[in-house]
C-alpha cells in the first residue's frame, strides 16, 4: 500500500520516515519528496508498506501524530492524476 505523509517538517528525511514507519511492519520504500531546483524538502512524502493491515495501523495510528512540532497527515495515497491536456 502506498501511504501519503503531507505537513512534514522540513529536516525530516527519508531515514526517519522509514524509521517511524518500520515501528508498524515491514517498509517497502520511504521518500521524502525534494524540490529539484532548490534541493529542499517539499514538506511531503511516501511510504511503501506490502501489508495492507500494517500499513492501515500506521495510517490510523500516525495521522495526526506530533514529528518535529507539526502534526503529520497521513494517509492512503491516491493515484498520481495525469495533467497533460492535448
Amino acid at each position: 500500500m502506498n501511504i501519503y505523509v503531507g505537513n512534514l517538517d522540513y529536516s525530516v528525511d527519508d531515514q526517519d520516515l522509514e524509521g517511524i514507519f518500520n515501528e508498524y511492519g515491514t517498509v517497502s520504500s520511504a521518500k521524502v519528496i525534494m524540490d529539484k531546483f532548490s534541493g529542499r524538502s517539499k514538506g511531503f512524502g511516501f511510504v511503501e508498506m506490502d501489508n495492507k493491515e500494517e500499513a492501515e495501523k500506521a495510517i490510523k495510528d500516525l495521522s495526526g501524530a506530533t514529528l518535529e512540532n507539526r502534526e503529520m497527515v497521513v494517509n492512503e495515497a491516491r493515484p498520481k492524476k495525469d495533467n497533460f491536456r492535448s
